[in-house]
């Protein structure tokens, strides 16, 4: 999966040519409720105003969005709509700080349920944006949507607030607003005929702090139990500390939990969003219990089946990376500060990509994981002052469009978790050429990798070993032998007669290659 809004949004086809010549599989794109709500910044919504209509909505506030289906639909990419905030001013609820900047502040439920099914009903796949009804077969029908995710970062001040009890800011707020966007999601996307969909919720920030307050973040697994209801200890609320999160009171109330939030139970997945930042992409530093990143991903695996027995459940909900990528050094200076005085210890170009294959094979490895991610295809502009730490520099692109290492990494991944051997023995060799995917798809052709080695102090490569890839994957797995030591790579030929997937590109023609791994055969 893959992320990148501004550029999806300035072009749609060309970034969708982008996205194939890179292999991307599915995108993720946000769907800002206020940006295709009328009359957004008023305290009160139009007179007469049919907020499950989409015809109701300003027709240019869903251009762009229509655009990117088609685009995305065209070039045979899936999307993942994630509708988040922040709402409409007069979908917000009161209570918020005077001079408060933070727009995402108690969202209406009832009201987010409505934009939900407006969103449900134009894209199901018989909405002709310009007859503005709904007729089965229709030609000229807007794609459907098939994947959705409610709402970003929930338990982050920012993405929503306030994330204490306001008068009680001890206690988790955020998850109780959480949990009726999840039930209103859930109810809208079914009422339009969504409901075998795949549906996530989640799209948890990693890492969060001790003491939330308003604006602050709340660790992941602190969120989830009081999501549903449970103290630290995995025990349903009661009373006084239920009551104040929104949770039954007593055992009648918590046996209908589980009827009255069906989301929770019977979801397609979790999404979370486990930046590994800086470290290397199986250990977190320092480690924590209610941690969700890369490093902790057993603690959100065991903390979601332990949920859902709580409840009477057995199942097992895949989890869903729905953000990834290693924030590099930024072109200005290798050792930024950040706003608020923190040194970042950055990674280099080199270690990010080879982070990057690592955490794709551990994420293969588990059957949990759903999907890999890659926030941002170009990084933000340099940073303007020594103090300023530059934006979210997790791009596969430098700022000025110059292909960092993680580009090619992210295009061809290679790992080998072990590079020293005696010789006569095997190294594993994983792998992926994802623009395979398309090539095979488009010319019907079966797809072969070549494993390659230049033996140390040798000047050219030759290929070892080659891999027949399956028809709609990528990804292969081999024990190999290695005469010598040397340096292995991954190479696959972008197909000549396959114009729709090359496009002219300098970056997508020729034979692509992946990073090289040192290996030591003795």
């Amino acid at each position: 999966m893959f992320e990148d809004d501004d550029m999806l949004t300035a072009d749609p086809t060309g970034a969708v040519a982008k996205f194939r010549m890179l292999g991307v599989s599915s995108v993720r794109l946000a769907v800002r409720w206020r940006d295709i709500a009328p009359n957004s910044l008023g305290k009160t919504a139009p007179r007469h105003f049919n907020a499950t209509d989409p015809t109701a909505y300003p027709t240019r506030n869903w251009a762009t969005l229509d655009a990117i289906v088609r685009a995305l639909n065209q070039g045979g990419i899936g999307l993942n709509l994630d509708i988040l905030g922040p709402a409409p001013r007069w979908a917000s609820g009161p209570g918020a700080p005077k001079g408060n900047t933070n727009y995402n502040w108690n969202p209406n439920p009832s009201m987010y349920r409505q934009f939900v099914q407006a969103l449900g009903t134009r894209y199901s796949g018989n909405f002709d944006p310009q007859r503005k009804q709904q007729v089965a077969g229709d030609p000229n029908a807007l794609p459907r949507v098939k994947f959705w995710s409610v709402w970003n970062e929930p338990d982050y001040g920012p993405s929503l607030a306030p994330q204490g009890v306001l008068g009680h800011l001890t206690v988790e707020n955020s998850p109780r607003m959480y949990r009726n966007l999840v039930d209103a999601a859930w109810t809208g996307l079914h009422r339009t005929g969504h409901g075998s969909d795949t549906v996530v919720w989640g799209e948890l920030a990693p890492r969060g702090m001790n003491s939330w307050g308003v604006f602050s973040g709340m660790k992941p697994l602190v969120f989830l139990r009081a999501m549903y209801c449970v103290d630290s200890h995995y025990r349903q609320l009661r009373g006084a500390a239920a009551a104040i999160r929104g949770c039954p009171t007593n055992t009648a109330g918590s046996r209908r939990f589980r009827a009255l939030n069906p989301g929770l139970f019977q979801a397609s997945g979790v999404s979370d969003h486990p930046y590994m930042r800086w470290y290397q992409p199986n250990r977190e530093i320092p480690s924590d219990p209610d941690y969700s990143s890369l490093g902790e991903m057993g603690n959100l695996e065991r903390a979601l089946d332990r949920l859902q027995r709580v409840y009477g459940s057995s199942k097992r909900l895949p989890i869903w990376n729905t953000e990834f990528g290693y924030l590099t050094s930024p072109p200005k200076n290798d050792n930024q500060i950040e706003p608020g005085g923190h040194r970042y210890p950055w990674v280099s170009q080199t270690t990010a990509a080879y982070y990057l294959n690592w955490a794709e094979y551990i994420s293969w490895r588990d059957p949990r994981l759903q999907s890999f991610f890659q926030y941002l295809m170009k990084d933000p502009l340099p940073a303007l002052k020594s103090n300023d730490w530059g934006g979210f520099a997790s791009g596969l692109l430098s700022y000025n469009g110059i292909p960092k290492p993680g580009y090619y990494a992210w295009r061809m991944p290679l790992y080998m978790p072990v590079t020293s051997t005696r010789k006569g023995q095997l190294l594993e060799v994983w792998g992926c050429a994802r623009p395979a995917v398309y090539a095979a798809r488009d010319t019907g052709q079966t797809q072969s990798v070549q494993i390659q080695l230049k033996p140390s102090g040798q000047p050219a490569f030759s290929t070892v070993q080659t891999v027949s890839l399956p028809q709609s994957g990528c990804y292969f797995d081999l024990r190999v032998p290695f005469a010598s030591s040397g340096t292995v790579r991954l190479g696959w030929t972008f197909p000549s007669a396959d114009p729709a997937l090359t496009y002219s590109d300098p970056l997508a023609s020729g034979t692509a290659y992946s990073r090289e791994v040192a290996i030591s055969v003795h």
